[in-house]
């Protein structure tokens, strides 16, 4: 988790070309199946960080918010489709993410979860679940979800620290 102007190269390429670039080409070759149907369901697994920047995640948070960015413009360039296009965006779930932000460093990546009962990869499933499940004229167009954190809790201070 470098900082500007520390980011390696090779990071940021890694990043864009996987939460950006894969997104935008995943779409792409299936949105024609869909347009000659009329009908279909485009869920973009996003994250909190693409409404919430932190610090030492400024490329990470950019892509997710280009992330964010596509799937509104998609939803407005498909308003007049019976095609849905919908974003959940999570934060804080304990996944192998956090051991890849921080280097392989195990002990860093539990240190984020530390005092807290993370959300799952089950949690996040049963919210795409939710949203594809709607009737077709419903639209869960964003679900921000996080742990629960309590008023006054100093768990909050050190989460937003870094």
């Amino acid at each position: 988790m470098a900082k500007s102007p520390a980011i390696s190269l090779a990071d940021i390429n890694v990043m864009f070309a996987t939460n950006v670039i894969g997104l935008i080409n995943m779409t792409q070759a299936i949105l024609p199946t869909m347009l000659r149907r009329n009908k279909g369901d485009i869920i973009n697994l996003n994250s909190i960080a693409g409404h919430e920047a932190y610090p030492r995640g400024s490329i990470y948070c950019v892509t997710k918010s280009a992330v964010r960015s596509y799937s509104d413009a998609l939803r407005r360039e498909l308003i007049e489709t019976k095609i849905r296009v919908m974003e959940v965006a999570p934060g804080q779930v304990e996944t192998e993410f956090s051991v890849v932000r921080f280097g392989g460093d195990r002990s860093a990546a539990a240190k984020v979860y530390e005092g807290c009962e993370p959300l799952t990869p089950e949690d996040v499933a049963e919210v795409i679940v939710f949203q594809a499940s709607r009737r077709h004229n419903v639209v869960v167009a964003v679900y921000c979800c996080s742990l629960a954190i309590r008023y006054g809790d100093s768990r909050l201070h050190g989460l937003l620290k870094a």
